[in-house]
């Protein structure tokens, strides 16, 4: 029953960011019943349904007859906040909600169902300028938060320029560099998403620190040399096993001896039993690619050994979009 009723809790939460409830609570306002209903142009009964909902799923506290936000829902859900999530959540509640409820003609058809492969390069290209803005604030959110997690787990001290294949709107160097005074970051990504990442960067005082590079690591013959660390963040589990065979192929060829690849993902286990946070994102590379899905830790060691690293190790930690990372080192 836990697993029938999850979507409900998710629409929930996702009906609450849609409405803007944690935003117009934020800074410990406390409204009334009647005081929510009037706001948000509801009768009494649904307004009791959506407060009691969002308060039994630890999103808002009951103080005396008023409602006010969590501390969760404060620090996550409120817009301006560094580390607010409501833009995945809205990503998700859009973009990916209706097609899951098509998972099994994704499953016998193997192909993807937000994109249609004929029409569209990869699940990237869109002409749709709002939904390239969701996509990428919502990647920012959860990326933001999960750059923190890796940040206290690996030490990135001892590198001086690092490189983010990938690397969206730039949320892994923007909280790496703001840890590390000494640390100097480049993106690589296609030059809609660089225009993003140039926005972010400014945004947080960073330009002349973070240097976002277009191009394509998928198609361009080698990747940006000059490196010490390479960072593939939620990056393998879209692609197919050659496909990131190939790209570590390149990793190993733009680093200098000593340096670092790091791969950030979430991690199934050896089994490939779990977690379910891993095994149900493989479930949603396949609504949303056409050959991703999640890997194990094994599984990116022995990709990682056979393109010439050495010193693999895994450090795991809980973020949204990563349960761990998997090191090694070019010899």
């Amino acid at each position: 029953m836990s697993l029938v009723a999850g979507v409900w809790g998710f629409k929930t939460l996702a009906v609450g960011v849609e409405f803007g409830l944690f935003t117009r609570l934020a800074g410990g306002r406390t409204v009334t019943l009647a005081e929510a209903a009037a706001e948000f142009g509801l009768d009494e009964r649904p307004a009791d349904l959506l407060l009691s909902a969002s308060a039994s799923l630890g999103l808002l506290d009951k103080v005396g007859d008023g409602y006010r936000n969590s501390a969760l829902a404060e620090q996550f859900l409120v817009e301006g906040q560094p580390y607010y999530f409501g833009a995945q959540v809205r990503y998700s509640d859009l973009r990916t909600y209706l097609p899951w409820h098509r998972v099994g003609e994704a499953l016998r058809g193997n192909r993807p169902l937000t994109w249609d492969p004929q029409q569209q390069d990869s699940l990237f290209d869109t002409a749709d300028p709002e939904l390239i803005a969701q996509f990428w604030d919502a990647m920012f959110a959860t990326s933001r938060f999960t750059a923190r997690a890796l940040a206290d787990a690996y030490d990135f001290g001892a590198h001086r320029r690092l490189l983010d294949v990938g690397g969206g709107a730039g949320a892994f160097p923007i909280e790496f560099c703001h840890r590390l005074p000494q640390l100097r970051a480049t993106i690589l990504d296609l030059p809609h998403v660089c225009v993003r990442a140039e926005e972010r960067i400014a945004e947080a005082g960073l330009t002349g620190r973070i240097d976002a590079v277009a191009g394509d690591f998928l198609a361009d013959p080698a990747l940006p040399d000059g490196h010490d660390v390479i960072l593939l963040s939620m990056i393998l589990h879209d692609w197919d096993e050659p496909t990131n065979r190939a790209l570590l192929a390149r990793c190993h060829a733009a680093l200098p001896p000593g340096g670092v690849v790091v791969v950030c993902e979430l991690l199934l286990n050896d089994e490939r039993t779990g977690p379910p946070e891993a095994a149900l994102m493989g479930m949603n590379m396949l609504v949303e690619t056409e050959g991703g899905k999640n890997y194990s830790g094994a599984e990116y060691a022995a990709w990682l050994a056979d393109a010439g690293f050495v010193d693999v190790r895994t450090v795991p930690f809980e973020a949204p979009g990563a349960n761990g990372a998997v090191l090694a080192r070019r010899p």
